[in-house]
């Protein structure tokens, strides 16, 4: 596959069209699992916990969509992952891609070098080169472009919003109303 970053517009259909094919291909309903990544206390690093808390609460978890609060040490859920048996992981996290804040971008993994998320014990990339290599997964990365990362800070207005779409988004991906 080739490296991928797609635009902020564009994500959520790139999202889409990617797991209808991997759907389409393995012929059945596929196990999607989300991570959650960042640390809840450091600002517009809680995106992606607070995308992950957000979908708990409007999502039925299944036998084909598991939801994880990776926190900032998303390796130790590979446990869960493993016993999930997912197809496709989508791991939400800031990232410094060097755009505005609050922009969203979906990265394939092979793409994921490069992207910073220096709150985390491993790197993204790292992480997700495991769960496929292990699990034998697809793995994409929801990147969220913070505005700040310091300690105690709230979260900003621009990933406030970006959170907000990225739920109603998958929320509406994977059946539910948002």
């Amino acid at each position: 596959m080739e490296k991928t970053r797609t635009s902020a517009s564009s994500w959520s259909a790139q999202l889409r069209s990617l797991l209808n094919r991997l759907a389409s291909e393995v012929g059945h309903p596929l196990r999607i699992a989300v991570i959650g990544i960042g640390n809840q206390f450091n600002g517009d690093d809680a995106a992606g916990v607070l995308v992950v808390r957000t979908l708990q609460k409007k999502l039925n978890q299944s036998d084909h969509l598991l939801l994880i609060e990776g926190g900032t040490a998303p390796e130790n859920v590979t446990g869960r992952l493993r016993r999930f048996r997912p197809q496709v992981v989508v791991m939400v996290d800031s990232a410094e891609m060097g755009r505005s804040a609050g922009s969203v971008m979906l990265v394939e993994v092979e793409a994921l070098d490069g992207l910073s998320a220096s709150t985390h014990t491993l790197p993204p990339s790292v992480l997700a080169e495991f769960l496929q290599r292990e699990l034998g997964c697809r793995v994409v990365l929801l990147g969220i472009q913070p505005e700040t990362l310091e300690f105690d800070a709230p979260l900003s207005v621009p990933v406030k919003k970006a959170v907000i779409h990225i739920s109603r988004a998958l929320s509406r991906m994977f059946g539910e109303p948002s």
